[in-house]
């Protein structure tokens, strides 16, 4: 197998919120010295984001909550979503009792009426709207184009495309009110390249790049910052899922990649602070590689 190939098979498992696990092959991963950030537990009142109200999609797990966590610990107050109820007020309480501020109100990104009350209940709640993560999204099921059910390949247009562009609709006109604002859009990896047998989740978020760009040139002189990140495969429990459903472990995976290791949670959360953070003033319009440099080859 080419050293091309070898780097863009796509596994057949579970994608998660972002990135997607490439390349397997039997040989042993070679120990990767460099260790992942370890996440900041503890809250700090006078933080980074002190004062700054952010919201995020699809934190009631994985990339999301470890995002949600982090902007908490550097003080920012924090409205979230997700579609499970139970786990999203679990998580709620457990950032309340770290000492951190955060609210969550169930929505679909599916639906425009879910999306709107979401937006406006931030707004409400806490005053203001500064920063805002759109994060969730899905995967589908592998398959040809030919073999893509129309339902599935509708399905994860509407979730993870249609989804950020209503969430843009509704965060950028309190934006405009209040004199600017930070927009960070979840792409992917498979916003870059083309895979066989995911060309639904490739769609989906090839087109998150182009509406990143549209916003951020539509609002830049409202002083509204847009951009958008593309992590490769990230380790959460959909990702590790995956690899069990494969008959794979974890070495055989990060053969693919150039790291021989897969990111984690809090590695995408730092990405999102650093273009939400108010120094990174002239970034607008851009897509931030967080792939490893997986992209570099």
């Amino acid at each position: 197998m080419s050293e091309i190939s070898r780097r863009h098979m796509l596994t057949t498992g579970a994608m998660g919120a972002a990135g997607f696990a490439t390349a397997m092959t039997a040989q042993t991963a070679q120990a990767n010295t460099q260790k992942p950030p370890e996440p900041q537990t503890s809250v700090k009142p006078n933080g980074r984001f002190a004062g700054k109200v952010v919201l995020i999609t699809g934190a009631t797990s994985g990339i999301g909550e470890a995002t949600a966590r982090a902007f908490a610990a550097e003080g920012a107050t924090v409205h979230f979503c997700g579609r499970r109820q139970t786990l999203g007020e679990q998580v709620a309480q457990s950032m309340r009792d770290s000492g951190g501020k955060a609210t969550y109100q169930r929505a679909d990104v599916r639906s425009e009426a879910d999306v709107k009350a979401f937006v406006q209940g931030c707004v409400e709640q806490h005053g203001r709207l500064d920063i805002a993560f759109n994060n969730a999204g899905i995967f589908m099921t592998p398959a040809e184009i030919q073999d893509i059910p129309l339902a599935n390949f509708i399905d994860i247009m509407t979730t993870n495309t249609v989804g950020e562009f209503l969430c843009m609709k509704y965060e950028i006109p309190p934006m405009r009110r209040q004199g600017g604002g930070n927009i960070i859009n979840m792409a992917s990896v498979a916003g870059h390249v083309g895979f066989r047998t995911t060309a639904h989740y490739n769609a989906s978020k090839h087109g998150i790049l182009g509406l990143t760009k549209a916003a951020a040139q539509e609002n830049a002189d409202h002083n509204i910052r847009i951009n958008s990140i593309s992590p490769l495969a990230v380790d959460t429990p959909q990702l590790r899922e995956s690899f069990a459903f494969q008959g794979i472990t974890y070495e055989q995976a990060v053969q693919g990649f150039v790291t021989k290791r897969i990111m984690t949670p809090h590695e995408i959360a730092a990405a999102v602070m650093f273009l939400a953070f108010n120094q990174a003033t002239s970034m607008t319009g851009m897509d931030l590689d967080v792939t490893g440099g997986q992209l570099a080859g």
